[in-house]
């Protein structure tokens, strides 16, 4: 699927998207070209911007989870999301699909729905409800190549 950390240079990561995967991802996208190594936050970044941008990968199940028996932890990766230049959470759930908890789950999912929101206003977070595993893999391409789009729009002063 990727190719280690190790064999991407500055150079061409200044040059062309490299996207990185964590590597604690239990179900990672595939992306060509993409390194796998461990992110501080978040499950997919850019090489040399690992601590500029990070998207957050959410199943149903996992965002449910995350919001209730694993949410002081969450709470934290969070928070550490929100310290980055661009970060947001890619939910692979429609908001409407959101509202039924998936099986085996106690927690109300208005409450699961309304945490996202607060969270996205307290810590200026995005959140994507994109709907399923193969519009969260695109949303998240997008957003970190329009990142490095603007990045590099930066650096050249041009408009990309």
């Amino acid at each position: 699927m990727g190719r280690k950390a190790s064999s991407l240079t500055k150079p061409e990561a200044e040059r062309s998207l490299s996207i990185i995967i964590d590597s604690r991802e239990q179900q990672p996208y595939e992306y060509l070209g993409a390194a796998v190594m461990a992110l501080r936050s978040g499950d997919y970044s850019l090489f040399g911007y690992e601590t500029k941008v990070a998207i957050e990968r959410k199943s149903l199940q996992d965002v449910f989870n995350s919001v209730g028996a694993q949410r002081k932890r969450f709470e934290r990766e969070v928070q550490r999301l929100a310290a980055m230049d661009y970060a947001a959470i890619v939910v692979e759930a429609t908001l409407e699909e959101c509202l039924t908890p998936p099986p085996y789950s106690q927690m109300n999912p208005k409450a699961v729905v309304n945490t996202l929101l607060a969270w996205s206003v307290k810590y200026r977070l995005a959140v994507f409800f994109a709907g399923n595993r193969r519009f969260g893999r695109a949303v998240t391409y997008r957003l970190l190549e329009k990142f490095f789009n603007y990045q590099q729009e930066k650096r050249s002063g041009k408009p990309q």
